[in-house]
């Protein structure tokens, strides 16, 4: 008799696609009428304007051309994922250069040396960066270079791989989710909304503090637990495979020697990761320049290392093999929303939301507006795309609900927030656990919990908000 096993990351992507498709010859297609909003130099809806259009349902064709169309869409000829995934494989050739010199491996040795019997501390005081990055400037896929980085340095320090993935995924998702000056949730959808984005932002402070800390804790109990019995850990039968992966070079087996080229090496490694923050917040750079800063710094780390031409570039292409599978699941995770937009539902569940939050009191309306959010936070994984799309419709109501628009703005990002933890249209989500090697459903169970607290604390805030 088998065992039953829950299906891979792949697998669920594509059931999803196959279920929005099925919900395309169900619920009734529709669209809203766009305007141009110069201030966000984007077309938005136009509240009231909805309309019902010709039925678009999604047929096997569809479905299969899919996970296609969410690298590069063939119908639009507008790119899709593909500009994140190809930035996924740089990264792993960076990465692959990197590792082949042990400078990472050398590194972790001492860090762990020094911390030993304080290992935990690095948990809040690595979150706490990663919060920092979320609500300064919505730090989402450019989190993901670093979960490679975060997992043998946990697994050294003697916890799992899932300590490390909720680092880097819960660190930087509270961030989001209690954003303050974050110019893809907060900025846009302030602007849309038609008022200041510092509007509120002591509401979201709050927010952002006490569910850091909350984060923070609950992360902290489980390492702790973990190190002091590996079998406790979610992902224990996979231990033996992430050590051998993620410490390529034993650290138990000798001391490595930290040599001042490893040094450089983790000086370069490190800078390259400084420029690309750099480049996001005060540039606005996006893929394609990030990843030509880790195409440069991958050539000097291999020069730096005395690489000939032909180890260095098989180097890289090893190392962008080991993340290909990461690639394709973000590809494949847009293609849900493909679907759904070629279907022409979006819209009709927006005016859905648009009927059932008009006309509520003031508690009622935000607490409901939050659940429609995260059930559109969903379908539209995107933070800015989620905000150009419901604000314009959703914030104008607040009026007739005598509430101020700043609180449905902290409503839809702490909504937002919330959901990106664990939904898998999110190539964070999908693309961070797949780096990590978590399984996403042990993911979806262990983080649970946590998510149902942080809802409750979410869900007062607001209300406390609504009544002030």
């Amino acid at each position: 008799m088998h065992k039953f096993t829950f299906p891979s990351a792949y697998s669920i992507l594509l059931v999803l696609i196959a279920l929005v498709a099925g919900l395309t010859w169900i619920v009734p297609a529709g669209q809203y009428q766009m305007e141009m909003n110069t201030v966000l130099n984007k077309e938005v809806p136009i509240a009231g304007t909805w309309q019902p259009v010709v039925q678009q349902p999604q047929g096997l064709a569809d479905i299969v051309l899919a996970p296609g169309d969410g690298f590069y869409n063939h119908k639009t000829n507008e790119a899709g994922a593909i500009d994140v995934a190809l930035f996924i494989l740089f990264i792993g050739g960076f990465l692959g250069i990197v590792n082949k010199t042990g400078a990472i491996d050398a590194g972790i040795e001492r860090v762990t040396q020094r911390l030993r019997g304080k290992e935990e501390w690095m948990i809040p005081i690595l979150m706490a960066l990663f919060a920092a990055g979320g609500t300064i400037y919505g730090m989402a896929e450019e989190s993901l270079p670093f979960y490679s980085l975060m997992v043998p340095i946990m697994l050294a320090a003697g916890f799992d791989s899932v300590v490390a993935a909720a680092t880097v995924m819960l660190g930087a998702g509270i961030g989001t989710l209690g954003s303050t000056i974050n110019p893809f949730a907060t900025v846009i959808a302030s602007n849309a909304a038609g008022i200041s984005f510092t509007a509120g932002s002591g509401l979201r402070l709050v927010i952002l503090v006490v569910g850091w800390v909350i984060c923070v804790a609950w992360v902290m109990r489980y390492a702790k637990k973990v190190r002091h019995d590996p079998s406790q850990s979610i992902v224990a039968d996979l231990q033996e495979e992430h050590r051998a992966f993620f410490l390529r070079t034993p650290l138990s087996g000798g001391s490595l020697e930290f040599t001042p080229t490893r040094k450089l090496i983790l000086l370069i490694f490190a800078i390259a990761f400084a420029v690309m923050i750099y480049g996001v917040s005060f540039q606005g750079w996006w893929m394609a320049e990030i990843s030509g800063v880790f195409l440069v710094a991958a050539i000097i780390i291999g020069l730096i290392a005395r690489m000939s031409e032909a180890e260095l570039t098989g180097t890289f292409i090893d190392g962008a093999r080991d993340l290909l599978g990461v690639a394709l699941i973000i590809g494949i995770a847009r293609g849900i929303v493909v679907v759904m937009d070629n279907g022409m539902i979006t819209h009709t569940v927006l005016h859905a939301a648009e009927k059932v939050v008009t006309g509520l009191p003031s508690v009622s309306f935000i607490g409901v507006m939050f659940m429609l959010e995260a059930v559109l936070s969903f379908l539209v994984p995107s933070s800015s795309g989620l905000a150009v799309l419901t604000m314009p419709i959703l914030a104008p109501l607040a009026d007739f609900a005598h509430i101020s628009r700043e609180l449905v703005v902290t409503a839809y990002q702490s909504a937002s927030g919330l959901v990106n933890l664990i939904t898998p249209t999110s190539a964070v989500v999908m693309g961070g656990l797949a780096i990590a090697r978590v399984p996403y459903v042990r993911w979806v169970k262990w983080v649970f919990p946590l998510l149902l607290i942080l809802l409750v604390l979410l869900l007062a805030v607001l209300s406390l908000g609504a009544v002030l």
